[in-house]
């Protein structure tokens, strides 16, 4: 699974970008990574505090290169 934020930076909330965090649950399930993925998300972000997560998503690593 992959986790996908869009993240803004904080001094300036039109610059966005995506980031992607690979999640090594050993599962397909999105709904186990919806459910259980705000602990990577508050890692990533208290190590990138500069940025501000927008949104974010799970996708399976098979549709990551089909993701829209």
């Amino acid at each position: 699974m992959w986790i996908l934020l869009t993240v803004c930076l904080m001094s300036a909330p039109d610059s966005c970008r995506e980031e992607r965090i690979s999640w090594s649950m050993d599962t397909r399930d999105s709904m186990a990574c919806l459910l259980h993925a705000q602990e990577t998300i508050a890692q990533w972000q208290s190590t990138h505090r500069q940025w501000k997560i927008r949104n974010w998503r799970c996708v399976t690593k098979r549709d990551l290169s089909t993701d829209i």
